[in-house]
């Protein structure tokens, strides 16, 4: 039987996703909406001097769910990346929703029980597509 979508961790995720966590100073700033359903998530991102993501922000306050719990795991995991660490690990997701790859990236095997459902694939995604989408507004690029 497989786990059901919208479990325990993925509820908890969500209660931390939903308060909104902006950066007063920001090198880049994006939005970025869901053409599926419609979430909605604001990206913030300030950079150190090696152009890694010193401090992210999110307010993911309103996406569904799952981008809300995406976003959770986004502010934890993004600090410390560059944008083509960053742009491997969404890429890496995508193969891991879709059955391409087995395993998840690091801290990423919660949505396991989202495989199934192809049309939550963008919100899973959407945090970090503002999170890129920020970085590109700094002037940060994908090597």
């Amino acid at each position: 039987m497989s786990e059901a979508l919208y479990n325990a961790v993925i509820l908890r995720l969500k209660l931390a996703g939903e308060v909104a966590h902006r950066l007063a100073a920001a090198d880049g700033s994006a939005t970025r909406v869901s053409p599926v359903c419609g979430s909605k998530i604001i990206a913030d991102v300030a950079l150190g001097p090696d152009g890694r993501i010193a401090a992210v922000g999110l307010d993911a306050t309103r996406a569904c769910t799952l981008g809300q719990a995406s976003a959770a795991v986004v502010m934890e995991r993004v600090p410390g990346m560059d944008a083509a660490a960053l742009t491997a690990t969404r890429s890496a997701l995508a193969d891991f929703l879709a059955s391409r790859a087995e395993a998840a990236p690091e801290g990423w095997a919660i949505f396991v029980p989202a495989r199934a459902h192809r049309a939550r694939y963008p919100s899973i995604l959407l945090a970090l597509d503002a999170v890129l989408a920020a970085l590109a507004e700094a002037g940060q690029v994908a090597a």
